[in-house]
C-alpha cells in the first residue's frame, strides 16, 4: 500500500514496524511466557502443537501404537453395538417371539430382560392385554361404513367395537398379513349377516345381546379357521340408529309404536280391573248361592224328619196324635186374631168390640196416609 514503505509508519505519521498498527500501536498481546503450550514470545497456545501432544498420549495408551489401536476401537465399538442389538426388554402387556434366520423358535418371550444373538436373530413384541377395535361410521356422519339391511328390509346404521385378545403370538404375527384389516373385514361381515337376519326393531332395542353374542361367534369362528391366534372376548353394539335422511320418520314411528304400546297396556290394565270385579261379584254369587243351599236343603230336611217323627208318633196313638196337631194348628191360627168366644148355653149376649174395630182401623188408615205422604 502506498503508506506502508513510508519509513514504516502510517498514513497518520505513525510507524508501522515493530509490529505496530497503522495508528502507531501494535496490538496487545497476553503478558507472560509462553510456557510449554504457548507460543513464541508469550503468545497463544499452538493447535498444531496441542493435537501433536493428544496423539502422543493415545499412542501410549493404545497398544500397538495408534494405526493398531485404532482397529480395536472399532472391534470395541461394533461389539458394544451388537451387545446392545442383543438385549430386549418384555413388558408386562406384552410377548415375544424370536426369530432365528427368520423362522420363529418355538419358545415364548414372557415378561422380563431377554439376549438374543443379533443380527442372526431379531424378536418381535406383540401386545397380550385386551384390544378393542371399532368399526362403524363413528364421527363422521356421511360414512357409509355402518350402513346395513335388516330382514324387514330396513336400513339401520350400526356402530359397535370388537374386544379381542392375542392368545397365540406366532399365529398372529406370520399366519395373517395384515390381522387388524382382516379383524375389520370379518367383524363387519359377520354383523351384516346376522342383521340382515333380523327385524330392525331387534337391533334398535329388543336384541341386542342376541345380535352381539351370534356376532362373536361368527367371529370367532371364522378367525379360528384362519388361525389367526386371536381370541373374541365381546362384541358390543355402540350405537344403532336408522340414516340421518330417514330419522324424523323413524322417530315418528317410534312415537307412535310406543303410543300403541301404551294404550294396549292400559286397555289390559283396565281389562284386568273389570275381570277381577266380575270375578269377584261371580265368587259372590256362588257362595250366596251355596249359601240359600245349603239352608233350604237343611229346612228342607228338619221338616222331613219333623214330618217323620209326627208320623211315628202318629202311627202308635191316632187319635191323640190327631187332637194336639188340631190343637197346635188352631194355636198358630188364633193366636194373633181379636176372637171373642161365646157360651149360648149360659145366655151370653153377643159383644161387637165397635170401639176398638174403629181405633184400629183408623189406625191402619193414618199408617196409609202417611207412607204415602212421607
Amino acid at each position: 500500500m502506498p503508506w506502508s514503505n513510508q519509513n514504516g509508519g502510517g498514513p497518520w505519521g505513525g510507524g508501522g514496524g515493530n509490529n505496530q498498527g497503522p495508528w502507531g500501536q501494535g496490538p496487545n498481546r497476553p503478558r507472560g511466557g509462553g510456557g510449554n503450550g504457548g507460543g513464541g514470545n508469550g503468545g497463544p497456545p499452538d493447535l498444531e502443537d496441542i493435537i501433536r501432544r493428544s496423539q502422543d498420549r493415545l499412542r501410549s495408551i493404545v497398544p500397538g501404537g495408534f494405526n493398531g489401536g485404532a482397529f480395536v476401537i472399532v472391534l470395541l465399538v461394533i461389539a458394544a453395538f451388537v451387545a446392545f442389538q442383543s438385549v430386549y426388554t418384555v413388558q408386562p402387556d406384552e410377548r415375544g417371539v424370536e426369530l432365528r434366520f427368520g423362522k420363529p423358535k418355538e419358545e415364548i418371550a414372557a415378561p422380563g430382560l431377554h439376549y438374543h444373538f443379533w443380527p442372526f436373530e431379531t424378536v418381535e413384541i406383540v401386545k397380550v392385554t385386551e384390544q378393542q377395535q371399532n368399526i362403524g361410521g363413528r364421527g363422521n356422519a356421511n360414512s357409509a361404513e355402518g350402513l346395513m339391511l335388516s330382514g324387514d328390509q330396513n336400513i339401520v346404521n350400526v356402530q359397535f367395537s370388537v374386544l379381542f385378545t392375542v392368545s397365540d403370538p406366532e399365529a398372529y404375527l406370520f399366519n395373517l398379513e395384515t390381522p387388524a384389516a382382516t379383524l375389520q373385514q370379518v367383524s363387519e361381515s359377520a354383523m351384516r349377516e346376522v342383521v340382515g337376519r333380523r327385524p330392525a326393531q331387534d337391533i334398535f332395542r329388543d336384541g341386542r345381546e342376541q345380535v352381539s353374542n351370534e356376532v362373536r361367534d361368527i367371529i370367532q369362528g371364522t378367525m379360528d379357521t384362519y388361525g389367526s391366534g386371536i381370541s373374541i372376548n365381546a362384541v358390543p353394539i355402540e350405537d344403532a340408529a336408522p340414516p340421518r335422511e330417514v330419522a324424523d320418520a323413524f322417530e315418528e314411528v317410534q312415537r307412535a309404536e310406543q303410543d300403541e304400546d301404551r294404550f294396549v297396556e292400559e286397555a289390559n290394565q283396565y281389562a284386568n280391573q273389570k275381570l277381577g270385579q266380575a270375578r269377584g261379584q261371580a265368587a259372590q254369587v256362588r257362595e250366596e248361592a251355596s249359601a240359600y243351599k245349603d239352608r233350604v236343603v237343611n229346612e228342607a230336611t228338619g221338616e222331613a224328619q219333623r214330618f217323620v217323627s209326627i208320623y211315628d208318633a202318629y202311627s202308635t196313638a191316632p187319635d191323640v196324635t190327631r187332637e194336639r196337631i188340631f190343637i197346635e194348628t188352631m194355636e198358630q191360627v188364633l193366636k194373633n186374631s181379636n176372637t171373642i168366644i161365646l157360651d149360648e148355653k149360659q145366655g151370653a149376649i153377643p159383644y161387637l168390640p165397635l170401639n176398638e174395630m174403629i181405633r184400629q182401623n183408623n189406625a191402619t188408615s193414618g199408617t196409609a196416609v202417611r207412607g204415602a205422604n212421607p
